[in-house]
């Protein structure tokens, strides 16, 4: 987090294999803690596929897992040779393999492509996303929301300084398609069940705060689901980061869009513009996860941020304050 630590300058490659997506940052910190973007990567890989069930990562799943990240090394080397340096690498693995008993299983086979997993605790998501997200909003009292495949983190603080209050909640949008909308599409009622899911395990979170004299003045919203939100409305044939970046989005969008991609069957879904097939059969869980937030955060808007955790991290590791 932000803070008085010394920073380490250099050029950093974060991994950040979650349940449903594995990304790569590679961005160059300077000694001020400056980030800047060098490269991204992003596959969906599905790595939580059946886990809120079996309890265990299959293993095709980590096979695709490690694939993906075997690409993003020999892409880094190429970077780094072209360029005369050599990058500090950090993976992190959140939701997916923080739940599964073989997880052991994910460590020793990335341990052969040459990558150290850190398996980061929920209460680590948070504050690392948080970190990122709020980059751009150094004095504002902020909540930050991260909607993942197997959790999803709510963090409440101001930009610029350790958040205040986080907590990480098993609701996520593959564990939420897994556990309730069964239908092609979905049904009102698997719908309307999946929703009381949400209200139930976050509502306390949110009457705390308030309790505790906790305010925002803005939600931030992170990750592939508030993202797509906005790729699918705009209709973005190639998805653009620099108009999503900072992109505020409507309660309003936000439910019109779900009720269109949840009426739609999974076939048609992956069709639409904007939306990456590999995400179809998750993002409807994900639009109603984050329709419930805003909901039971009592604002009428987030703002999309393409910085999260990956920033967050390197900026971490070049403090020296890793978890």
């Amino acid at each position: 987090m932000p803070g008085t630590s010394a920073v380490r300058a250099g050029r950093y490659a974060v991994i950040d294999l979650g349940t449903v997506t594995c990304r790569m940052l590679v961005a160059d910190v300077d000694a001020c803690g400056a980030l800047s973007e060098i490269r991204r990567e992003y596959a969906i890989v599905n790595l939580g596929e059946g886990v809120d069930a079996s309890g265990r990562l299959a293993a095709d799943a980590i096979e695709r897992a490690a694939r993906t990240i075997g690409g993003y090394l020999s892409t880094l080397q190429g970077i780094d040779d072209a360029n005369g340096v050599s990058s500090t690498v950090v993976a992190v693995a959140t939701s997916a393999a923080r739940d599964a008993a073989n997880k052991d299983e994910l460590i020793a086979r990335l341990a052969q492509e040459g990558v150290e997993l850190r398996i980061i605790p929920g209460e680590a998501e948070a504050r690392l996303s948080f970190s990122g997200a709020s980059m751009d909003f150094s004095g504002e009292d902020l909540l930050v929301v991260d909607v993942g495949g197997g959790s999803t983190e709510i963090v409440a603080g101001r930009g610029g300084q350790a958040p205040s209050r986080s907590c990480s909640f098993n609701v996520g949008c593959r564990r939420m398609t897994e556990r309730f909308l069964k239908g092609d599409p979905p049904t009102a009622d698997e719908l309307q069940r999946a929703e009381a899911w949400v209200e139930c395990e976050m509502a306390p979170y949110f009457n705390e705060l308030r309790a505790d004299g906790f305010s925002w003045s803005r939600l931030i919203a992170v990750a592939g689901t508030a993202t797509t939100v906005v790729s699918v409305h705009e209709a973005m044939e190639r998805y653009d980061s620099a108009k999503v970046h900072g992109y505020e989005v409507s309660s309003e969008v936000l439910s019109s869009e779900g009720d269109r991609l949840a009426a739609l069957p999974l076939a048609q879904r992956r069709q639409v513009v904007g939306l990456d097939p590999d995400r179809a059969p998750v993002i409807v869980a994900g639009f109603a996860i984050l329709s419930k937030v805003l909901a039971l955060a009592g604002v009428d808007s987030y703002t999309a941020s393409e910085t999260d955790i990956l920033q967050g991290v390197a900026l971490a590791i070049a403090r020296d304050e890793m978890p």
